[in-house]
């Protein structure tokens, strides 16, 4: 299994920005797609952006795109989330997620259930 440690979460009003780092524990994560998802209080988990393993594809849900930008440094086996124009209904627990049954995808993956290893997840609050 691959450890995902999220961080750089916090409390902003709305239109600010946060960036969203997920590192990886093994070199080899950097070999998988990945993606993030975030869970707002009473709601399920929700896509919010993915990533092919080697960064030429990239897709995001409606809500967000023109707003976030996923991206990876595989050198340093760590993906980020920045999150530019934010909103109070981006309020959530943000999670990043690899999915290692398959080497070298070059897919996005939207459903929770494509995914094999999770972060802690780390907490987003926009105040309007």
């Amino acid at each position: 299994q691959v450890e995902l440690v999220e961080s750089g979460g916090g409390s902003v009003q709305a239109g600010g920005s946060l960036r969203l780092s997920c590192a990886a524990s093994e070199r080899t994560s950097s070999n998988y797609a990945v993606a993030w998802f975030c869970q707002a209080p009473g709601k399920e988990r929700e896509f919010v952006a993915g990533i092919s393993w080697s960064g030429g594809n990239t897709d995001y849900a409606d809500s967000v795109k023109g707003r976030f930008t996923i991206s990876r440094d595989n050198a340093k086996n760590t993906v980020y989330l920045q999150m530019n124009s934010l909103k109070p209904e981006d309020t959530a627990v943000y999670y990043c997620a690899v999915r290692i049954r398959r080497l070298y995808s070059s897919s996005v993956f939207f459903s929770p259930w494509e995914y094999d290893s999770w972060g802690q997840g780390t907490q987003v609050t926009v105040s309007s």
